[in-house]
């Protein structure tokens, strides 16, 4: 046997799974249980105490009651038997009225004959005597019991545990089957840490204590922009609020928005970091849930398979019910072995068994209206969709998004147990919510202290603080009022409050994928304070809006996606606010200039693009960028110089590195650019340089290095004015005679070339300062370098010297950091000579 617990325990569950358990499954739940225990109360009643108490029916009483009612009818009329038997049998204990006429009748005719055969008085025998032994009444009684009794009367309290069982799994079932218990696990387990998590309570208790004027500022922020910029005067008040509604920024009068409240801040580590956790863990089992509404069609399946349940149990126990009677007439086949065809059996457990089973009609009544009920409720609305607007409207987290499918159906579960639970949940779908959280941790971990300890000094000997994959910008950052450059990569959340006012000194900005949102208070410091703006993006939309309305920026580079189908959101209005640009530096994938650029020109001076590769076709819009004084076009796939630069009349500096120029016959042109002073034709693949590039008479610098030269032609060497030639990595084999007239050359880079001597009129070069000369097929040095008195630079390593002439030095600025040759070759010297070079130097030599 099972013990009640055992039984129970079906229709057990977790206690944290209560809280997907509307009051209806719990009412059948209760209703199950007191059905479980009529079930097994009717079982051990009947294993106990059922039993058929059977009398042998006498002939004399059928016939007798021919004419009345007959107790036990038969189909036709049987014979006497003849066994031998008396023919006494047992009447039944509660006769009818004409029953007992019929057995008075017999008694009085017998009593006679039997006092006649006793001399001695004896009391008179009542009732029928039967030869019929106790062994046969139990025979004859187990007998009836299962042929005479209905199956009904015998198995109902079996087929009520049976119906019982089958309900209570039913309804929980969905609790138990894999493939949804795992998510109903995972999501009453998020369910409760969202409920007891700290952080619900604080943001709740925020939402609380906000003020509505503030929270619809900090909704919209456009109302407020007049107060702001009255402060800045009527011009640039007037440009302010024109250009407001295209930042885009949440921006707030008189104080800071998203100020976080005293009590937000406090808050435990241990505690953020288990927020933290939540969200994330909300995030993906929203993702894993939401895609399909398995759970919902499971638990309406097992609701209808209960209400289907309801309806078979409620037809057959109704027509059974008149099965279970108190009398019954049996007819077994023992005959020969009782003498008697018949008997009048009476059933104990009649009366019991009636009234549980109309109680277990009643219940099952009750139990399938709830179902019905369940199954109203399921389809009265639609359970796949869950909105939380009561929340966003009672709470300053307008971004809860809604949900649906199984996420959705599982809400509206726990909604009938309790809606606080749902509501503190929204909190954990809220990315406002997430944002507020890690800027609380943040500023708990980045403190002034900290952030100061992270600021170095670059190479122009700047204060710079490099900020990297945090979950937002601290706010000890705007009290480094000492800071000039701030470069943030790869956060998430960058708010700039009215606080940056307080960063006096910093005039440069890097916002390395970084979404940035800035006050109207922060604006307008931002707007007048910073210089240089650095924007690294995947594609254009990223850029901040605020970004065109920086009006005292001088430099501008943009690092991203810039084709020519999204230059078209760059507008031209937002270009012309940057009325001070003088650099634009474009690192991108651009097919042409962006003709809104050009809206830039009467101030731009440096245009820089520098290009991935992507062929730069359409140049035509440089022509109008005339104040142009330097222009870069890198990695350009260019094959020969643009003819829309010959243009750009005041161009001092060209740059066209790391294209497929091949030819540069259009040289020539730049005859006409006066001012053109430096030209870099580098890492292109050049083969030869026209004789026309004497014309450029302007040019102080050219860069012609890693080319395709063999040869340099004479012409190069009547550029008077030419400072700075560069013409390494290339193949030349000889350097003409002619270059003895740059009298005015002071760097010379010929290194990497297949150079075997050097001209004797090369050393009239007095001015030369740097002379590379490595990595060639130079066998000797002559010793007229001597002459070279202003040379702090000597490049000599690669070549095939035996060594070095002594001449060197007379070269008395020429120090041993700045030879950079063989250790075997500088021990050729003169100990004077080595002596002399080495001098006010402590750089080791083995390590150049």
């Amino acid at each position: 046997m099972f013990t009640l617990t055992e039984v129970a325990s079906l229709n057990d569950i977790q206690p944290t799974y209560r809280i997907l358990k509307p009051w209806w499954d719990v009412f059948m739940d209760y209703l199950g249980l007191v059905m479980l225990m009529l079930a097994i109360f009717a079982m051990t009643m009947q294993i106990t105490r059922d039993h058929v108490a059977c009398l042998p029916y006498p002939e004399e009483i059928a016939e007798v009651s021919e004419t009345g009612d007959n107790l036990c009818p038969t189909q036709k009329a049987s014979s006497p038997t003849s066994t031998g038997a008396p023919v006494k049998t047992t009447i039944p204990s509660a006769p009818t009225e004409r029953s007992n006429k019929a057995i008075t009748a017999i008694l009085t005719t017998r009593q006679p004959t039997v006092a006649a055969q006793k001399s001695v008085p004896q009391p008179e025998p009542r009732g029928v005597k039967t030869n019929l032994d106790f062994q046969q009444y139990v025979f004859i009684n187990q007998m009836c019991y299962h042929v005479a009794l209905p199956w009904y009367s015998k198995y109902f309290p079996y087929l009520t545990l049976i119906h019982t069982i089958i309900l209570m799994v039913s309804s929980n079932f969905w609790f138990k089957y894999p493939k949804t218990s795992s998510k109903i696990e995972h999501f009453v387990s998020i369910l409760g840490r969202c409920f007891e998590s700290p952080w619900t309570t604080k943001a709740l208790s925020e939402t609380a204590c906000e003020d509505s004027e503030e929270n619809k500022q900090r909704l919209t922020g456009s109302s407020s922009g007049t107060k702001q910029v009255s402060l800045e005067g009527k011009d640039e008040g007037s440009d302010a609020n024109q250009s407001t509604p295209m930042l885009g920024v949440k921006f707030s009068a008189d104080k800071p928005i998203a100020e976080v409240p005293s009590s937000m801040t406090i808050l435990d580590k241990k505690d953020g970091e288990q927020a933290k956790a939540l969200f994330e863990k909300v995030r993906k089992f929203r993702a894993h849930v939401e895609d399909s509404d398995f759970i919902y069609k499971f638990y309406v399946a097992q609701t209808s398979v209960k209400t289907v349940k309801f309806i078979l149990i409620l037809s057959y126990t109704s027509i059974f019910l008149n099965e279970i009677k108190f009398k019954h007439c049996c007819e077994p086949d023992i005959e020969q072995l009782t003498g008697y065809k018949r008997f009048y059996c009476t059933h104990n457990m009649a009366f019991m068994l009636k009234k549980l089973h109309i109680t277990y009609t009643a219940l099952i009544l009750i139990y399938g209206i709830t179902c019905l009920y369940s199954l109203f409720w399921v389809f009265r609305r639609p359970l796949k969709e869950y909105s939380f607007e009561k929340v966003r409207e009672e709470s300053s987290f307008s971004d809860i998004p809604d949900v649906k499918n199984d996420f959705a159906f599982l809400l509206h579960m726990v909604d009938q147990y309790d809606q606080l639970y749902s509501k503190r949940f929204g909190i954990f779908l809220s990315e406002v919510s997430e944002n507020k959280l890690r800027e609380i941790s943040l500023n708990h971990e980045w403190t002034f202290e900290k952030l100061k300890q992270h600021v170095t000094r670059n190479a122009h000997d700047q204060q710079e603080l490099h900020l990297f994959m945090l979950s937002g910008l601290p706010n000890a950052v705007f009290d480094l009022t000492d800071l000039e450059v701030l470069k943030l990569e790869l956060i998430p959340e960058v708010r700039f409050s009215a606080k940056v006012s307080q960063m006096t000194s910093m005039q440069e900005l890097h916002l390395c994928h970084c979404p940035a949102k800035v006050e109207q208070t922060g604006f307008a410091f931002l707007r007048d304070h910073l210089r240089r703006l650095h924007v690294k993006f995947t594609d254009v939309a990223e850029i901040p809006p605020w970004v065109y309305l920086l009006r005292s920026l001088r430099e501008l580079h943009l690092m991203g996606n810039l084709n020519s189908e999204n230059n078209k959101m760059i507008g031209l209005e937002s270009m012309r606010d940057l009325r001070h640009l003088k650099t634009l530096c474009l690192k991108s994938n651009l097919t042409k200039i962006p003709t809104n650029i050009t809206e830039l020109s009467p101030h731009l001076l440096r245009l820089l693009v520098h290009n991935d590769g992507t062929k730069l076709l359409v140049l035509n819009s440089l022509k109008k960028m005339t104040s142009l004084i330097e222009l870069e076009l890198h990695n350009c796939e260019l094959e020969r110089i643009p003819h829309a630069i010959f243009s750009l009349t005041n161009l001092q500096e060209l740059d066209l590195k790391s294209n497929n120029i091949r030819t540069i016959e259009e040289i020539i042109s730049f005859q006409h650019l006066k001012r053109l002073t430096c030209l870099k034709l580098w890492h292109n693949k050049i083969i030869t340089i026209p004789s026309s590039i004497g014309h450029v008479k302007s040019l102080e610098s050219l860069h012609l290095s890693h080319n395709k030269l063999e040869s340099l032609p004479s012409a190069l060497f009547t550029l008077q004015k030419l400072r700075h030639l560069d013409v390494s990595h290339n193949a030349i084999t000889v350097l003409p005679p002619d270059v003895g007239l740059l009298n005015n050359l002071q760097h010379l880079a010929i290194n990497s070339n297949k150079l075997e001597a050097l001209p004797k009129p090369f050393f009239r070069c007095t001015k030369l300062k740097v002379l590379c000369l490595a990595h060639n097929a130079l066998i000797t040095l002559p010793e007229s370098v001597g002459q070279l008195v202003q040379l702090t630079q000597l490049e000599l390593r690669g070549n095939c010297l035996d060594r070095l002439p002594a001449q060197l030095g007379n070269c008395r600025l020429l120090r041993k950091n700045g030879l950079i040759v063989e250790d075997h070759l500088f021990d050729t010297l003169p100990v004077e000579v080595k002596e002399s070079i080495s001098r006010e130097t402590n750089v080791s030599f083995s390590g150049l």
